[in-house]
């Protein structure tokens, strides 16, 4: 995970840099209440999975992103509303670069999915900069530009498994045996996160929920089946406080979950913020199985594992 540093290092003074990132998805996910600045505590189980954005960094004399993939990238802005454009800034910023960049993004994590595609680039335009500008700025110093890009940069960053606290980004790395086999079944049409966070709060407000006065934590026993490598343990214990928000705003989506779950997945549930679903297999071979199945179904079916590593030169 710490490999940034050395692949700068062996970058400067190149034309061109790629960089790889990963998406994500939350294998626990406790939503604690709205604080005073708008966000939510939280408590995350992250792990970065087999399906990536790739970001290619040349000189410019000003910034600028194109966007192109295998998924639908209408939505995706190509000005300063683009997280890996401000992450190149930030960069620039950072070193007092007075050049520019032109960054080339391309997308296989969907898009307004919650599995944290934006958040890949922008790590990836970091990684990227600081290669082609021979910064050499170094994990800790990429970690805390990542912080301030969002809540799921710094994981993009870092990959492998990881717990995030406080808006998510206050991470420890995770200790997960083996491998674990996923497949992902994007939508057509993205949720927005912050519109998912406000029906969450509304949803509570209407149930009248109170929240145990505890910050949000993640189950001890996520933790234990991640150490033992044992998917079956996991699937017992996965959580998406968020999930009741997204099924609301999009219930279509539970006839999918009930479709993949009796096909055989050992768990089903919304990524992140949605509308993206993830079911978890025994192992390479029934995921297949399962991709199989949910394809034959009519949907979109994406066979991923983890966890990867994070963002880094290729």
């Amino acid at each position: 995970m710490g490999g940034v540093g050395d692949d700068v290092s062996s970058s400067v003074a190149i034309d061109r840099v790629r960089v790889r990132a990963p998406g994500k998805l939350n294998l626990f996910f406790e939503v604690g209440d709205v604080q005073d600045d708008g966000y939510h505590d939280v408590a995350s189980a992250y792990q970065a999975v087999s399906l990536y954005e790739d970001v290619w960094a040349e000189p410019a004399s000003d910034f600028s992103v194109s966007v192109s993939g295998t998924v639908d990238v209408s939505g995706v802005p190509a000005d300063d509303r683009n997280l890996a454009l401000r992450a190149a800034r930030l960069v620039a910023a950072q070193i007092g670069y007075e050049g520019g960049v032109h960054l080339e993004i391309v997308k296989q994590v969907p898009v307004a999915g919650g599995m944290g595609g934006g958040s890949a680039d922008a790590a990836a335009a970091l990684v990227a900069c600081d290669a082609l500008w021979g910064a050499e700025l170094g994990m800790a110093e990429l970690q805390h530009l990542a912080a301030r890009l969002g809540a799921d940069v710094p994981f993009s960053l870092m990959g492998g498994t990881a717990i995030g606290t406080g808006r998510g980004d206050e991470l420890s790395p995770a200790l997960a045996k083996g491998r674990f086999d996923w497949v992902v079944v994007p939508s057509g049409a993205g949720l927005s996160t912050p519109d998912v966070y406000r029906h969450l709060d509304a949803l509570r407000a209407e149930s009248g929920l109170v929240r145990a006065p505890r910050p949000p934590a993640v189950d001890v026993a996520v933790l234990q089946a991640l150490r033992a490598g044992d998917p079956t343990a996991l699937a017992e214990h996965t959580r998406n406080d968020l999930q009741v928000a997204a099924l609301s705003l999009r219930p279509e989506l539970r006839e999918t979950l009930e479709v993949g779950e009796r096909a055989g997945a050992l768990a089903g549930m919304v990524s992140g913020s949605g509308p993206t679903l993830a079911f978890l297999a025994e192992d390479p071979e029934s995921a297949l199985e399962l991709q199989v199945v949910l394809s034959a179904a009519g949907y979109e079916a994406l066979h991923v594992h983890g966890p990867v590593h994070g963002a880094r030169v290729r």
